[in-house]
């Protein structure tokens, strides 16, 4: 049991560290979409097109509104998950792999051998 257990930790730290990033990413997406909308704003005022007060609602309305989707978005995304359920596959560690561990280890001591002679021939230069 101690190896399922050991499995829906790793599922749960990876939904965690997932959300978190996510998160991250969605407020490096909102600083840069504030950064690119007060360019336009400023070339505009620039232009001669947009007051400052302008610009200060043009870039706030642009944010909100992105947010506003994103939200929309993720109840969307909710409602959906609600419907069905979402299929998780779980890959054990303990599956064999291609190679066998024998051969790895092999691979393993031959590069350690190699890089112990070239280790000599670096000190006898």
């Amino acid at each position: 049991m101690a190896g399922f257990e050991d499995v829906v930790k790793k599922a749960f730290y990876l939904g965690v560290g997932f959300a978190a990033y996510a998160q991250e990413k969605a407020g490096d997406t909102f600083k840069d979409l504030r950064t690119q909308a007060q360019k336009l704003a400023d070339e505009m005022i620039t232009r001669g097109e947009m007051t400052t007060e302008e610009a200060r609602k043009f870039v706030d309305d642009i944010v909100k509104q992105a947010q506003l989707d994103l939200e929309q978005s993720d109840q969307n995304a909710n409602n959906q998950e609600t419907k069905a359920p979402r299929r998780i596959e779980i890959i054990s560690d303990d599956e064999p792999s291609e190679n066998s561990e024998d051969d790895n280890i092999d691979d393993l001591k031959k590069q350690v051998e190699s890089l112990r002679e070239e280790l000599r021939q670096l000190k006898q230069d």
